[in-house]
C-alpha cells in the first residue's frame, strides 16, 4: 500500500467509516502540505530545492559539478558522478526541509541543454563521458558540413520549396547551418571515433540522451528512456515545425533514430523514482531545459514576453506563442514548453562565455570579488578605448564563428585594471545589444514593455543599467533571480500534481527586485566605443582557421 493510500485509510477511520474513500482522499489533499523538489543541473553547479505552495524554499543543497577538460577545447562531465551527486543533493535538501521522501508531492528536473551521452542498451554502461554544450571538438566537422555539397543541396532545395509554399520550415532549412553547441556533429564525432559505440550502434544497442534523459533513466531504476519537447528542441536533431525528431537531419548525418528517447509533455508524469534511492517513490512530473525553465519561472507566458538569463552564458528568449520562428541569423527556434494542448515556441539567442570570462578576469587578478566590479567600472569615466572580445567558445549569433578567439585590443600605458574591468562589462553589454537587435529584427514579435532578467551576473548594477541604456528597454530584475530556473521547474511539476490550478496563480509568486530604466543620452556617449568594439570583433574572427 502506498503512502497516500495509507493516509487515506487513516483519515477514513478518524472521520468515520461511512465516509466515501475518494472524499477522504480529497480531505488529505487539503490537509497535507505539498512539497515540491526541483533539481537544477547547471553548467558548473547543481542545486536541489524543496518548495512549498507560496514559492518559498524550505530546504536546499548544492554541489559543484566537476567539468573535465581532457584536451584543449574539449569539455566533459563524468555521468556516474553526476547521478551520485544528484541523489545526494536531493537527499540533503529533503533533510534540510525536515521532511521525508514520502511527504514529497512531486519532483521537477531542469538542466543545461545539449550536453549528451550514449550508453549500452543491454548493460547500461556509458560509452564515454558527457560531452558538454561548450565542447568544440567537432568544430572542424561543423565547418566541413556547412561547406558540404549535401548541405548546399538541402539549402537550395528548401529555398525553392519556400518560394512556392511560403512555409517557414523551408525558410529555416534554406539557411540551415550546423552549430557546435548543438548535439548533431558532436554525436557524429563520437559515433566515428569511439569504436565500441560504433560497433554497438551497428547492432542497435545504443541509447542516447542529454542530462535530463540520463538522470530520468537512472532515477527510475533504468525503466524510462524519455525527454521533453524543450530539451529535444535544443539538440538540433528536432524539427520544431513538425514537432518530432527530424528524420531529415538524422538521415543527412546518418544518425540512427532508434537511439533517440521518447518525447513527452514538459509537465506530465514521466515516472517515479526507485524507492530504494530516497525511501519512497517520488513522482517526476516535469522535465524542462534550463532556459525554458527560467522563461517559465519568469512568468513569460504571453507573446512578446522576453527574458535574459546571465550566468555561465547569456540567453535571450522571447515568447513567440504558437509560431515557430524561422531564423536566417543563427537563432534556433525552440519549444518553450508543452502542457497538454498548449505548445509555446520561443526564439532564442545565446552567448556562451559571460560568466566564464568574468571568472577568468578574477583568476588573473583584475578584481578580488565579483560584487566589486560595478564599483570598479564606475570609478573611471570610460574604458580608455580598450576593447575586449570574449570568445572562449567562439562567437555565437548573430556573428556565428566557432573559430573566433578572445582578444584585448587598445591597451596603453594609461590603461589600469579599472579600465579593463569596465571594458569587460561593456563587452558583455555590447554582445547583448547585437543579439537583442537580431532577435527583434527576425522574430517580428511586438515585445512587452520590459525585459525580465535573472542569473548571477544580473547582480551587477552597472551592467544592468548599461544594457537598459543600449536597448532602450526597462530591465526588470527578479527577486528570485538566483533560483528562477529551479522555480520554473517547480511550477511545472506542481501544475501537473495539482499544487497550483493554472499559470495565473504563479504570477504573484514571481517578484521584481529592481527596475532599470533607460537613459536615451547614454547611447550617444557609447556610439564610438561600440564602433571600436565591432572592429575588435572583426579582428578576432577566424583566428583558429589555420590550426584547426
Amino acid at each position: 500500500m502506498d503512502d497516500k493510500a495509507q493516509r487515506t485509510r487513516f483519515y477514513s477511520k478518524v472521520l468515520g467509516a461511512s465516509m466515501n474513500p475518494s472524499k477522504a482522499e480529497e480531505q488529505v489533499a487539503d490537509d497535507v502540505i505539498p512539497y515540491i523538489i526541483s533539481l537544477d543541473i547547471g553548467t558548473t553547479t547543481m542545486r536541489s530545492h524543496v518548495y512549498v505552495k507560496d514559492g518559498s524554499i524550505k530546504g536546499s543543497s548544492s554541489k559543484r559539478i566537476q567539468v573535465i577538460y581532457p584536451k584543449p577545447r574539449w569539455s566533459e562531465i563524468d555521468p556516474d558522478q553526476l547521478v551520485q551527486q544528484a541523489v545526494e543533493c536531493i537527499k540533503e535538501s529533503i533533510r534540510a526541509a525536515n521532511i521525508t521522501a514520502s511527504q514529497v508531492t512531486c519532483m521537477g528536473i531542469t538542466n543545461q541543454r545539449s550536453t549528451f551521452l550514449t550508453w549500452d542498451r543491454e548493460t547500461g554502461k556509458p560509452f564515454h563521458n558527457f560531452i558538454t554544450w561548450q565542447d568544440l571538438r567537432a568544430s572542424d566537422h561543423v565547418k566541413s558540413w556547412n561547406n558540404s555539397y549535401k548541405l548546399r543541396a538541402l539549402n537550395k532545395g528548401s529555398s525553392f520549396l519556400h518560394l512556392f509554399t511560403r512555409q517557414p520550415r523551408f525558410l529555416a532549412a534554406s539557411v540551415l547551418k550546423f552549430l557546435s553547441n548543438q548535439v548533431g556533429l558532436r554525436l557524429i564525432w563520437a559515433l566515428e571515433n569511439i569504436e565500441e559505440l560504433k560497433k554497438r550502434a551497428s547492432e542497435d544497442q545504443v541509447m542516447f540522451g542529454c542530462i535530463d534523459t540520463w538522470l530520468l533513466w537512472k532515477l527510475t531504476g533504468e525503466k524510462v528512456h524519455a525527454t521533453d519537447y524543450s530539451n529535444a528542441s535544443g539538440t538540433g536533431l528536432f524539427d520544431p515545425f513538425q514537432v518530432e525528431w527530424s528524420s531529415i537531419v538524422c538521415n543527412l548525418l546518418n544518425i540512427p533514430m532508434n537511439i533517440l528517447p521518447e518525447i513527452k509533455d514538459t509537465s506530465c508524469l514521466f515516472g517515479k523514482t526507485d524507492p530504494s534511492l530516497f525511501g519512497a517513490a517520488i513522482p517526476i512530473t516535469a522535465m524542462i531545459s534550463d532556459q525554458m525553465s527560467a522563461m517559465f519561472g519568469e512568468c513569460c507566458y504571453d507573446v512578446g514576453d522576453m527574458k535574459c538569463t546571465m550566468g555561465t552564458g547569456t540567453f535571450v528568449d522571447v515568447n513567440t506563442g504558437s509560431y515557430a520562428h524561422a531564423s536566417v541569423a543563427g537563432l534556433y527556434p525552440q519549444i518553450g514548453w508543452k502542457i497538454k494542448d498548449e505548445l509555446v515556441y520561443v526564439a532564442e539567442g545565446a552567448i556562451t562565455d559571460t560568466g566564464i570570462v568574468i571568472d577568468w578576469a578574477k583568476s588573473i587578478g583584475l578584481f578580488e570579488d565579483v560584487s566589486d566590479t560595478a564599483r570598479i567600472a564606475e570609478s573611471v569615466p570610460d574604458s580608455d578605448r580598450v576593447c575586449i572580445v570574449a570568445a572562449f567558445s567562439g562567437l555565437q549569433a548573430p556573428i556565428n564563428d566557432d573559430k573566433a578567439a578572445s582578444s584585448i585590443i587598445g591597451v596603453k600605458p594609461t590603461t589600469t585594471k579599472a579600465h579593463l574591468v569596465r571594458a569587460l562589462l561593456e563587452s558583455i553589454a555590447f554582445r547583448f545589444k547585437i543579439l537583442y537587435e537580431a532577435i527583434l529584427k527576425e522574430s517580428k514579435v511586438e515585445l512587452s514593455y520590459m525585459i525580465r532578467a535573472d542569473g548571477g551576473v544580473c547582480n551587477n548594477n552597472f551592467l544592468m543599467q548599461l544594457i537598459s541604456d543600449l536597448t532602450g528597454q526597462v530591465i526588470d530584475r527578479a527577486k528570485q533571480r538566483a533560483d528562477i530556473t529551479s522555480l520554473g521547474a517547480a511550477f511545472l511539476a506542481g501544475l501537473h500534481a495539482g499544487v497550483w490550478k493554472n499559470k495565473e496563480e504563479l504570477r504573484s509568486i514571481r517578484k521584481s527586485e529592481n527596475l532599470f530604466k533607460p537613459d536615451s543620452k547614454r547611447w550617444q556617449e557609447y556610439k564610438d566605443v561600440f564602433t571600436d568594439w565591432e572592429r575588435a570583433v572583426t579582428r578576432s574572427k577566424e583566428w583558429y582557421a589555420q590550426d584547426g
